[in-house]
């Protein structure tokens, strides 16, 4: 239970391109870098580009490190493989054809690396690793390694300042060691933007104490803060750097204050993000040193330290046998070593090395199941195994976010059948050993029959974005719909554009913009490269009510399964109804850049999605929008609504009232005041004398509308509320979050100014079908001749300090334009507008220029910090940042809770619900939430409650419910606070059930 808060919180963030070129210092380099930047920022982006990386092994772990790593944009990968292709590599090297059997895995996989990212130099190294080929690089990542290779090559690299980090991946069970040298500089801890609070009041004493205004200043204990804006206690502005101590949610105390003046207003304190210098141990001290295990399952600790001696003994197995343990092996067939099975000498070696690592306890379970399963080779965790290692190699080039000290191990061992087979046939040495099959390394850990299984699957997947295209390649290497009979589903209705290229690895280049090449059907069509026996229909329909004639009642019935790979919570909510309608489960991941979260939703047994919150809690008042702003979110919120309202929806409500006026205003007058006035005022703007004739009348209205926002608006909030304005209190106005502005002079020589009116115009023009211009100097030309009207602030004017004064003062006004509005011009078919859609991702539409400009001069208005371009693009274009290490890992745990579905685990303890934050390798798995309960109550006080179980049993129980059905009323439902696995729904979802319908399809 005590998940269950941070599991709401995180996954309501979850919803799923580039920065101007005059905005950076140094250009990136390429469009594959912009989504990256967004989460590493410019400068570690700059450091990655100067990185030269080694990728040994090319087996499945290797090719998805590798991928993940050229998708980054590091300068270089060199990866280094004398191994040849086999069958036992199919079921998790995507880059590997059947043509490629017998030949060097670096070689065969060289092309398709390349074509990940073209800025990016891959070259392939086929002879052994040698110290000398190491020194070549910053970086060196060692997969399918022996352990000997491990040493010795850790030696080297910690002697001679080479990062080091160890991948390796066993069947169910994989292992993460970094070591980065004895001091590494990390630059950003976590990424996370500067913690800030406005202050509220600073206390005269030692230590001086500050409360802020916000309920929760965001620090915590030991932070260090810089004071600024304070007024009275001034001091603390050129103090510096302060350490503090949290004292409650919105209080800390600072340094002594006791002999600085007293505090009158204002002040924000800031975070102030310091270095950190790490060290680190080489391979061979670091394994002997049991506080380096960093636990991602706190149930699995001792699993996790017998898994640590394990994989030495795993190694020591292969060097003294010459091969790993055989899968469910009986007897171990080796002259010089008396009859026994592999697991039983693994079991023995283990112990053997315990007895200098001094675990309390061993887990001989978990070493059997990794002796049984070492031979399998599986994409879901080599994806999740493969995101962490890439994300290492990331932070090893830029030194941001926290790097792993310094071993990881993760196992997924409840995959396995509960009790050997399950439903289907028990696993023998024979039922798992190779049959020449792309599907090998998965037989190896489950068998001949659960191949099958799976390939007679029908599943649904929504969405082919960064986590729709990793699911899509998994689903392909363990064959997923790929039998007689399965079938796989995608739908996404959005075309590839070239952001998309960063972390959605199925689309190149030549995708983007053909109109005939949705996401969809070019995923499909790379997927069935990967596997030629997949069976897969593309669809391009958005998931909503719309679409239920053709995802409706028999579709999602003929489905084993449903996957989720949305980018917004109420598709995901959608979607989640529809399953819990039709008893379906469903798979579901999310990611925010390095954050990530994985729920898995199973009928009768675990909780649903659930129903999308409010967003009320976080909406920004309109009056701070409108008079108050003291945060740069807040000016940009106002620039994308200045946006919406003068260049779209005008432009809209004018169209519809040429269409239809008196139907078009008897709508909108129904629709309340406030909104009513908001559009005719709209329309009269775009049909009444204001309508521009050409380019200079453009120019002039961006002008004349930079002098009201900027100065005139000001100036009269000034006259209404001026600096020394007191409340009745005989507080002043002008403290805590309300910012007393000053009104901005127009000056043509000023960038931001100038930006403005470039983009305003231009915008203005477009949405009239005037073509304008970027021509600075004619623009200027032009500005010359434009009147500003002399402006002398009004005594009548009311500002609204409360959203409920804004609803005054409307029904005269309303009157007035009905009047002028009542009869549409004669020529309405010439006086058409262009609505403008905001796009973020065209750099030469100005939508970001306005936006930008827009939002820095109304922070300058209210001396708030402005925003660069990347930053306000990223806020204002409600930007998710995606990276292709987060989105593979998710992936891969979302596939690995798919393996427990096929199988029919009914267990929830064979279940796990994931967080993970890359940035500072945060990886927790818990065994999910149980689904709510609810009980009904007939006349007679009875109670019903349908009960966990399974379909044909339900039915049964659902009658019975059904049959009290009429006797229930309104005041004799009651709803409880336990589980009601029966039907799967919560307390917020019963008004979308209808019950009806469920229980007449029971019947």
């Amino acid at each position: 239970m005590k998940h269950r808060h941070f599991q709401a919180a995180f996954r309501r963030q979850i919803q799923t391109r580039y920065p101007h070129p005059k905005s950076l210092k140094t250009p990136l380099k390429t469009p594959f870098d912009f989504c990256s930047k967004y989460v590493l920022g410019h400068e570690a982006m700059r450091r990655m580009g100067t990185a030269n990386v080694l990728i040994a092994g090319m087996r499945g772990l290797g090719v998805e490190i590798a991928k993940n790593v050229i998708l980054s944009g590091v300068k270089s990968v060199t990866v280094q493989d004398e191994g040849l292709a086999e069958w036992m590599d199919f079921s998790s090297q995507f880059f590997l054809l059947a043509s490629h059997l017998g030949q060097n895995r670096a070689l065969s996989s060289l092309s398709r690396l390349s074509a990940l990212n073209p800025h990016v130099h891959v070259s392939a190294h086929t002879g052994p690793l040698k110290e000398t080929l190491l020194q070549q690089f910053q970086v060196v990542v060692l997969t399918d390694s022996s352990l000997d290779d491990q040493q010795r090559f850790g030696t080297f690299c910690h002697s001679n300042g080479i990062k080091l980090i160890v991948a390796d991946t066993k069947g169910l069970c994989g292992q993460l060691f970094c070591d980065f040298g004895e001091e590494f500089e990390v630059l950003d801890t976590d990424g996370e933007t500067p913690a800030s609070a406005m202050i509220d009041h600073i206390t005269k004493a030692d230590p001086g104490v500050v409360t802020c205004i916000e309920q929760r200043h965001g620090f915590v204990d030991g932070s260090t803060v810089s004071l600024s804006e304070v007024c009275g206690m001034t001091k603390l502005n050129s103090y510096g750097p302060v350490d503090i101590k949290v004292l409650g949610p919105d209080s800390f105390s600072i340094c002594d204050t006791s002999s600085f003046s007293e505090y009158k207003k204002g002040g924000v304190a800031t975070e102030v993000k310091k270095s950190k210098i790490l060290q680190f141990k080489p391979l061979d001290e670091a394994l002997v040193d049991p506080e380096l295990l960093v636990m991602t399952d706190y149930g699995k600790m001792t699993k996790h330290q017998t898994l640590h001696l394990a994989f030495q003994a795993l190694h020591g197995f292969v060097k003294r046998v010459g091969r790993l343990p055989k899968p469910r092996s009986q007897v171990i067939g080796c002259p010089s070593i008396p009859l026994q099975s592999d697991a039983e000498l693994l079991v023995a070696m283990v112990t053997e090395l315990n007895k200098v690592s001094h675990l309390d306890q061993l887990d001989e379970d978990v070493v059997q199941s990794l002796s049984f399963t070492a031979c399998g080779d599986l994409a879901p965790v080599n994806a999740f195994i493969g995101g962490l290692a890439a994300q290492e190699v990331m932070k090893a080039c830029t030194g941001k976010f926290t790097p792993l000290q310094q071993w990881l191990y993760f196992d997924a061992l409840e995959c396995l059948p509960e009790g050997n087979g399950g439903e289907g046939e028990e696993l023998t040495e024979s039922t798992c050993s190779p049959r020449g099959s792309r599907y090998d390394g998965q037989t190896a850990v489950f068998g001949s029959g659960f191949q099958e299984r799976l390939g007679e699957q029908k599943y649904f997947l929504v969405g082919a974005g960064a986590i729709g295209c990793e699911l899509l390649k998994n689903f392909a290497l363990i064959g997923l719909g790929a039998g007689e009979g399965g079938h796989i589903t995608v739908t996404d209705m959005d075309s590839i554009e070239r952001s998309n290229l960063n972390r959605q690895f199925l689309f190149r280049s030549q995708d983007i913009g053909v109109r005939e090449k949705q996401k969809s059907e070019v995923a499909a069509q790379a997927v069935r490269v990967m596997n030629p026996n997949m069976n897969i229909t593309a669809h391009q329909n958005r998931l909503d009510p719309d679409s239920e004639q053709v995802y409706g009642h028999t579709f999602f019935m003929g489905l084993d399964g449903v996957a989720a790979a949305l980018d917004n919570v109420q598709a995901r909510v959608y979607l989640d109804g529809r399953c819990v309608q039709h008893q379906r489960p469903m798979l579901e991941g999310g990611t925010l850049g390095s954050k990530g979260h994985t729920l898995v939703v199973v009928p009768h047994l675990t909780e649903s999605y659930g129903p999308a919150k409010t967003g009320s809690q976080n909406a920004i008042p309109l009056c701070t929008l409108k008079n108050f702003p003291h945060r740069i979110e807040h000016t940009l919120q106002w620039a994308r609504d200045q946006f919406e309202g003068l260049y779209k929806q005008a432009a809209e409500h004018v169209n519809l009232y040429f269409r239809d006026a008196a139907g078009f205003l008897e709508r909108t007058l129904s629709r309340g005041e406030a909104e009513a006035l908001e559009v005719l005022e709209c329309v009269w703007g775009g049909v009444g004398g204001q309508r521009p004739q050409g380019w200079e009348d453009c120019v002039g209205w961006a002008r004349r509308q930079w002098e009201t926002l900027y100065n005139n608006d000001i100036a009269q909030l000034l006259h209404c509320f001026p600096s020394d304005q007191l409340t009745r209190s005989g507080l002043p106005f002008w403290s805590g979050a309300k910012r007393c502005p000053h009104p901005l002079t127009f000056d043509p020589s000023n960038t931001t100014h100038m930006d403005y009116v470039v983009a305003a115009a231009n915008l203005y023009g477009q949405i009239y079908g005037i073509v304008g211009t970027r021509d600075s100097s004619a623009i200027r030309s032009i500005l010359e001749t434009v009147h500003i009207p002399a402006f002398t602030p009004k005594s009548t004017v009311k500002i609204h300090l409360t959203d409920k004064e804004m609803e005054e003062e409307r029904e005269s006004r309303l009157e007035e334009l009905q009047k002028k509005l009542s009869s549409p011009p004669v020529n309405s078919a010439a006086l058409q507008m262009h609505p403008i859609d905001f796009e973020k991702d065209d750099d030469n539409n100005f939508h970001i220029d306005y936006i930008v400009a827009a939002s820095n001069l109304r922070a300058e208005n209210y001396d708030i910090p402005t925003a660069d371009r990347h930053k306000s693009k990223l806020i204002a274009g409600r930007i998710i940042p995606a990276i292709a290490t987060t989105t593979a890992a998710v992936a891969g745990l979302m596939c690995v809770e798919l393996y427990k579905l096929v199988q029919g685990h009914r267990k929830i303890s064979s279940y796990r619900s994931s967080y993970i934050n890359l940035a500072v390798q945060y990886c927790v798995l818990s065994e999910p939430l149980g689904p709510q309960r609810f009980t009904v109550s007939d006349r007679s006080a009875h109670t019903h409650t349908v009960p966990s179980m399974h379909k044909g049993t339900q039915r049964k129980e659902q009658r019975k419910v059904c049959s009290k059905k009429r006797e229930l009323s309104g005041p004799h439902l009651q709803f409880a606070s336990d589980v009601m696995p029966g039907l799967l729904c919560s307390m917020e979802q019963w008004p979308h059930w209808n019950l009806e319908q469920e229980w007449a399809l029971a019947n």
